[in-house]
């Protein structure tokens, strides 16, 4: 009986292992207390009805994707699609910059790694979208504009620039340092955000963050390890983008078909928010019909002149990418969902919000389409800390009271969950339609823009006198810092053992130092030594790196 069972066990397992190699699917538990949250917590919540004009059955596809809007995105018969975002043109005209492969290729949807990259464009937002360029080879682009205006589009392992996005483009390739740093997965997949002055911050497919002054110029690793949600996943697709109050990324695990949303002040340090960030079933249309796609890959962001995400664009197959033979009746697109942009928050009041504040002001501005003095159900609003308000917590409203055509709300100030850690204060409602209503706000008294001081690895020289050496620090900041310091220690026999400290002058923006200091450490040059340096403004941490590597090599 015990063989049996032993025999029936083992042949489960076996089938486990097969189901989850060969289906690209496993189940991902999800933790309880997202049971709890409300209409607005998750970025999945904020999708909306899919727009279409050409609502047919006469196209490719299961039977879960028919009938769909064949306008919406690009397809075509011949074509199979994959990633790709939209930039608006100075034609006016709405360009996605999107790859793919014939349909007809022997290698079905596995022609991917033979991708051409298209210049598709669209006098609408959500399409269809049509090609008109062929720019060359390349998969998975993402189109943005460098410091100096040209156009960049990334491709996996290297890079297109034109000063005309009709125009001619010329390939070339990114320069990446990591600066003694361990590159997370390799350099793929890679998403752009533009910081304020112009530069650019990077997320690779691993989730190490990266910066470059201008979006051309070489990139620069500052993470040392991944900024992703530490739960297990297979990661891959990041997106990233900033609006006028933070910065958003959203990372997707492709073996469990579930996507995680971050956010951060400063596009290095990131929080994750509760709950799913989209999974299959989000493409609805106005009517309810869904269109049951298989898989949801490399999602875009097209951004309002706020920076608001107004529309997601994803990749999407019919079925397993190895089903998906030449000549068959599946294939892969891209699709286009209008997203909530969230409404337009201020924070009237200068001081600190702590929990012993009494009222809490707050303005929320009219927009096209939106009055605030009479599309809002009041009672519905919840103000404060995310991780209250994401879980019908938060401040309730006290009073209104009208400015012009927008609206200002006074919350009780009981309940608002802020700490010193918050940076984007979130508002939780519904509109007198009952639909969700959301937004974030910057709080007045905290620096967005700071200095962001990075070292590299320590350097040590062996001389008659012992050790010493130099660290190189560098500012990515988009401001000057303040004079710092820098501290070097190991760990042995689980605990710190400190080797050197030194002070970081004021530097101005990319700006970088050797920082020479000397240490009576006694050092054995054949010994791995785990590393900490950590640089600091007094008490407050400023940044850390970690690292084993032999002295005096």
């Amino acid at each position: 009986m015990y063989g049996k069972n032993l025999k029936l066990a083992l042949m489960g397992a076996l089938l486990l292992i097969s189901n989850v190699t060969f289906s690209q699917v496993t189940e991902r538990e999800r933790p309880k207390e997202w049971d709890q949250l409300v209409n607005g917590a998750r970025f999945m919540d904020r999708f909306l009805p899919m727009k279409g004009n050409k609502l047919s059955s006469d196209t490719w596809g299961t039977a879960g994707v028919r009938p769909r809007y064949v306008d919406n995105g690009i397809e075509d018969r011949i074509w199979s699609y994959w990633g790709g975002n939209i930039r608006k043109g100075e034609d006016g005209k709405y360009h996605l910059m999107v790859c793919g492969w014939l349909e007809a290729s022997p290698k079905g949807h596995m022609e991917w790694g033979n991708s051409w990259v298209f210049n598709t464009v669209s006098d609408n937002l959500t399409g269809p979208f049509k090609p008109v360029n062929i720019i060359g080879k390349g998969h998975n682009p993402e189109i943005f504009r460098a410091k100096d205006g040209r156009y960049v589009i990334y491709v996996i392992n290297g890079r297109y620039v034109s000063d005309d996005i009709n125009g001619k483009w010329e390939y070339g390739k990114f320069d990446f340092n990591a600066r003694d740093r361990r590159i997370i997965e390799g350099l793929s997949n890679l998403s752009f955000a533009q910081r304020e002055d112009s530069s650019y911050i990077m997320v690779c497919r691993g989730g190490g963050i990266w910066i470059s002054r201008d979006g051309l110029s070489e990139y620069n690793q500052l993470t040392d390890s991944r900024v992703y949600p530490n739960v297990k996943g297979r990661f891959e697709d990041p997106v990233i983008w900033r609006d006028h109050i933070q910065y958003h990324m959203i990372v997707n695990d492709w073996l469990g078909r579930i996507a995680f949303y971050l956010r951060s002040k400063d596009g290095v340090n990131w929080v994750t928010d509760p709950g799913e960030a989209y999974m299959p079933g989000i493409a609805v249309h106005e009517d309810g019909r869904a269109e049951d796609w298989f898989k949801y890959e490399r999602i875009k962001m097209y951004q309002d002149k706020y920076g608001r995400a107004v529309q997601a664009n994803f990749a999407v197959i019919d079925t397993l990418k190895n089903e998906d033979k030449p000549f068959d009746d599946h294939s892969s697109k891209n699709i286009s969902i209008p997203l909530n942009p969230g409404v337009l928050l201020t924070i009237l009041d200068k001081k600190p919000i702590t929990a012993q504040t009494k009222t809490i002001r707050l303005k929320i501005q009219a927009e096209d389409g939106f009055n605030p003095q009479t599309d809002i159900d009041l009672n519905s609003l919840r103000f404060g800390a995310s991780t209250e308000v994401n879980y019908g917590r938060g401040s309730k409203l006290l009073k209104t009271e009208t400015d012009g055509n927008d609206l200002i709300v006074t919350f009780d100030g009981k309940g608002n969950g802020m700490t010193e850690d918050e940076f984007a204060p979130k508002l939780i409602g519904k509109y007198k339609n009952g639909k969700m209503l959301y937004g974030y706000a910057r709080l007045p008294y905290i620096d967005y823009i700071e200095p962001i001081l990075s070292a590299r690895a320590p350097v040590f020289v062996q001389s008659d006198k012992g050790w010493e050496g130099n660290i190189e620090v560098q500012n990515f900041g988009q401001v000057s810092s303040q004079k710092a310091s820098v501290k070097i220690e190991y760990k042995k026999d689980g605990k710190m053992i400190k080797v050197a400290s030194a002070t970081v002058p004021p530097l101005t923006p990319y700006e970088k130092t050797d920082v020479r200091f000397v240490t009576k450490a006694n050092f054995e040059k054949a010994e791995d030594y785990d590393f900490l340096v950590t640089i600091s403004s007094g008490k407050k941490v400023l940044s850390t790196f970690r690292l084993k590597q032999k002295v005096g090599e």
